[in-house]
């Protein structure tokens, strides 16, 4: 056990702690459940819908800041306001019905959480998109969910327009954020139109609550997640699958202080918590595990355009941020920046980050550049609406290389090939169940036979169990790379590279990166007699994929890739010739 521990840690067990969070009359109350005929724990006391945590929390925190973007502040009050505008227009000019895809692709400005959950109002599935995506990859995936209306900002739409007509169910456009912008096209609108700018959204008139049929068995979302494949896949969520992933959050910050015998702090009217946005929106965790649960909790989210840590270091000391994360890279950059001195960060109370490897060393760096941080790791994915576990505190600390224990609502299992567990503590394939799993992927069946078996998420990862519960990860069975927080599909990456005439055979491979966690890599041998340059394969690639996909080194062989008795490249032996 670490020499830091505190005194007399732990005060009780993992087990105990959350029986005593699910235990009738605690706020975060268990009671069983039948969901679309799987048996579960659910929340008793989580709203059913998304609209009614915004309707809750617009009525509680009116007057506070909800989103600092720049020089533009949005109370709850007035995002509010903008929401129930914005919705009556979808339904009344652009007849949005319970159950049309709505796509919002934009960068993480106020007015993404407009779009978003004025969509969730009116029943219809928010569709976010990846603004990095190119216009071959934003087609695919307004296509294929068939979006009838997209809220983008001026750059996406340059890149939805190239594609338009490959895209019969998309109706209209609405961008943002580019007030004086003429198009001449009438199926293209501006936001402003509607609500105007986000300074406006306060005087818009006040807020009338619409009658909202909606129940928490209904589609809320649509989260593209990339398969194996190499095509992404939808992941479809339900109002309660959504809603469910914050409660398991909150239990589990809860159970930190328990764990130190301390009794878990009641909200205070009078303070308000604030994140330093570094992720996007359009991420499971942006959407699910940030933007949501600040609603809930009256928290304000502090974004900015673009990532920068030189940058973030007076916005935490000016809006008094008390959490930051979101990858590891994030938290290193923060840690290791040579500014961090200059400027007062004592606000920040936790540093989390989960969606890429870390390095055990980040945790006992955080605590000791900021011992009263609590430092935070977790495991989740698109497919369980972000995060199932989440390892925070003296148990980060006591086990850095775990990505913490479930609570109570979620269970886990560890399988062989065949689906039968495994013993406790032996490796095998991680098995998810709990409410806030996703039900489908869309329009994909065998897909969804394949990862959603009665009530779990078959998730693809390698994983081992310890005798608490705490969740190591091992490896990960999909063919898969994370750079940055970046899901790289390598199959993805290999295709782009065999559209190239001169690549005869095509490999990728992670390249481990401090920060980053991986990079990307590739290995090719090339047609006889062709040639090509590590510049053009990198320039092709870009044409074909979002900059984060592409190789950041490519490595020439002359030989064929070594390959085991099956025929498979064997890419451990690759990945050898970028590290040695």
């Amino acid at each position: 056990m670490p020499a830091d521990t505190l005194p007399n840690w732990p005060a009780m067990s993992i087990a105990q702690a959350n029986e005593m969070l699910a235990a009738e009359g605690s706020p975060l109350e268990l009671m069983d459940a039948v969901i679309n005929g799987v048996e579960m724990k659910i929340y008793k006391n989580a709203p059913p819908t998304i609209p009614l945590v915004l309707q809750l929390a617009s009525m509680q925190y009116a007057d506070r800041d909800f989103i600092v973007y720049e020089d533009e502040r949005v109370t709850f009050d007035a995002l509010a306001r903008a929401v129930v505008k914005l919705a009556a227009v979808m339904r009344d000019t652009y007849g949005i019905e319970k159950g049309d895809r709505v796509a919002i692709v934009m960068r993480n400005y106020p007015q993404w959480p407009v779009a978003f959950f004025a969509a969730s109002m009116l029943g219809a599935i928010a569709t976010p998109m990846n603004s990095w995506w190119t216009s071959e990859e934003l087609e695919y995936g307004l296509s294929f969910a068939g979006v009838k209306l997209a809220f983008v900002d001026p750059q996406i739409y340059e890149r939805v327009r190239t594609e338009w007509e490959k895209l019969p169910d998309l109706k209209n456009v609405i961008i943002a954020r580019d007030p004086e912008g003429e198009y001449g096209d009438p199926r293209v609108s501006r936001m402003e139109t509607y609500v105007g700018g986000a300074n406006e959204w306060a005087n818009l008139p006040a807020v009338s609550w619409p009658a909202i049929d909606l129940e928490p068995e209904d589609n809320a979302t649509i989260m593209y997640t990339s398969g194996t494949t190499g095509k992404p896949k939808g992941a479809l969520a339900t109002h309660r699958a959504v809603v469910s992933n914050m409660f398991n959050s909150m239990t589990c910050q809860a159970r930190m202080f328990l764990r130190k015998g301390e009794p878990v702090p009641e909200p205070d009217p009078n303070e308000q918590r604030a994140t330093l946005l570094a992720i996007p929106f359009f991420h499971a965790t942006g959407a699910f595990a940030i933007l949501i649960p600040s609603l809930l909790r009256g928290d304000k989210i502090v974004s900015m355009y673009k990532w920068d840590a030189g940058k973030a270091l007076p916005i935490i000391e000016e809006e008094k941020v008390t959490a930051v994360g979101g990858v590891p890279a994030i938290a290193w950059q923060l840690l290791e920046h040579p500014d961090r001195d200059k400027y007062d960060l004592s606000s920040i109370a936790a540093i989390s980050y989960g969606g890429a490897p870390s390095a055990p060393e980040l945790v006992s760096t955080i605590k000791k550049r900021f011992p009263d941080a609590a430092p935070g790791n977790g495991w989740g994915m698109t497919e369980t609406c972000a995060t199932a576990t989440l390892n925070i505190g003296e148990d980060y600390v006591n086990r850095p290389g775990s990505a913490g224990a479930p609570p109570k609502a979620v269970e886990l299992k560890i399988c062989d090939p065949d689906g039968n567990p495994v013993p406790q503590g032996e490796v095998g394939e991680l098995w998810c169940k709990g409410a806030m799993n996703c039900k489908a992927y869309w329009n994909r069946p065998e897909a969804t036979a394949e990862t959603f078996r009665d009530g779990w998420v078959v998730t693809g990862d390698l994983a081992r169990l310890d005798e608490e519960g705490f969740l190591f990860l091992v490896d990960r069975a999909k063919d898969m790379l994370i750079r940055g927080g970046e899901n790289v599909y390598c199959i993805e990456v290999e295709n782009a590279l065999y559209e190239h005439p001169a690549v005869m055979d095509a490999a990728v491979v992670g390249i481990p990166h401090k920060i980053l966690g991986e990079e990307v890599g590739a290995v090719v041998q090339l047609k006889p007699g062709m040639h090509v340059t590590e510049d053009e394969l990198r320039a092709h690639a870009a044409s074909h994929l979002a900059a984060f996909k592409v190789p950041v080194k490519v490595l020439f062989m002359t030989e064929p890739l070594p390959r085991n008795a099956n025929g498979k490249i064997l890419k451990p032996v690759l990945r050898e010739q970028f590290v040695s």
